[in-house]
């Protein structure tokens, strides 16, 4: 019997600072978040960094929180229910770090009879601190626990045509009322050594100009080729000149060179150029969390308010949009009826 495990990246229990601190813990001493050796990792996180983040994310966690629970795990509950009233086979949803477990997705799968689990990451880029820290875990579950499955995996989805077709008719929706000026498109950041541990020809990414637009089988597990990607094809779709739009990320920790532009430096710059109606999309989630709600719908429009602009659009994730929707239950349905 076949199933699916939806995962995401995953949410405190609660606002309260000793569940963010629970959580925080959980996802920073992953090795492929912060990849540095385990006892500087264990002293930047146990000494350091759990010592004063909580607090702070806690606040910001308290400022998006809905009343039926944290935004990222009611947006992807709605999207698994919403899957799984169109396909024919039982869908689970998880999440990397936090409730629900993978252990506990995978093992209400088993309970329903399941051998073959199709993993749907729900991350268009791939990413060593995202897609790959699922995979890795799962198989060590799966080992452990539930031998007698087996997994097959949903590739980065960066380039899909059907996957580009909605997010930019998500974006044309959303601007439909909103004549913006400029279009940010904002990713989650990372390390650039990530980029570059990640490139399986080990010489290709050189993280300037033109790595991402030559060609190579790098690009399979590149994220920064991957995101620039989905900016490229989805402007196309959107028909946006080259002056009307960029490619930004957001989120950075630590002092460690990470991707550049960052979005807040962009936007503030924006601002201060000139633009007055800005729009940023944030391709790089599925479901709107505490980095689109909280870091770019709220700390972002201030600062751009703050910069000489006048309005601000946070355009919303696909979340459980009904178009995206069906285009994961064909890609489930297709895999599903595969003999």
């Amino acid at each position: 019997m076949k199933g699916v495990l939806l995962v995401n990246l995953g949410s405190p229990d609660s606002p309260t600072k000793k569940d963010v601190k629970t959580y925080l813990d959980q996802f920073l001493m992953d090795e492929r978040v912060i990849d540095v050796p385990y006892l500087l990792r264990l002293f930047l996180v146990k000494g350091i960094i759990l010592n004063t983040r909580p607090k702070k994310s806690a606040a910001a966690y308290q400022k998006i929180w809905w009343p039926e629970g944290s935004p990222l795990i009611v947006l992807s509950r709605r999207l698994q229910n919403k899957l799984q009233n169109l396909v024919n086979v039982p869908v689970e949803l998880a999440m990397r770090y936090g409730n629900p477990s993978i252990e506990a997705g995978l093992n209400s799968l088993h309970q329903q009879g399941v051998t073959e689990v199709l993993i749907l990451p729900l991350y268009p880029q791939f990413a060593m601190a995202t897609t790959e820290t699922i995979l890795v875990l799962a198989e060590e579950i799966r080992q452990k626990k539930f031998p007698s499955m087996s997994f097959t995996t949903v590739p980065a989805f960066y380039n899909k045509p059907d996957y580009i077709e909605n997010l930019a008719a998500s974006i044309k929706n959303a601007l439909a009322n909103f004549n913006a000026d400029y279009v940010l498109f904002s990713y989650h950041g990372v390390p650039e050594r990530h980029i570059k541990k990640s490139d399986v020809t080990k010489s290709h990414c050189q993280i300037n100009g033109t790595c991402c637009n030559t060609p190579s089988k790098a690009h399979e597990f590149c994220y920064r080729h991957q995101c620039y990607e989905t900016t490229k094809q989805t402007v196309k779709l959107l028909g946006l000149s080259d002056d009307r739009y960029s490619t930004s990320f957001q989120s950075r920790l630590g002092r460690d060179p990470w991707l550049q532009p960052y979005t807040d430096a962009t936007i503030d710059g924006l601002a201060q150029k000139g633009i007055k109606k800005l729009a940023v999309v944030t391709p790089a989630f599925v479901s709107d969390c505490l980095e689109t709600l909280e870091e770019i719908g709220m700390e972002a429009a201030h600062s751009f308010k703050e910069n000489g602009g006048d309005e601000f659009l946070s355009i919303p994730c696909l979340n459980d949009n009904d178009d995206w929707v069906k285009t994961l239950s064909i890609w489930v349905e297709n895999w599903a009826t595969k003999k």
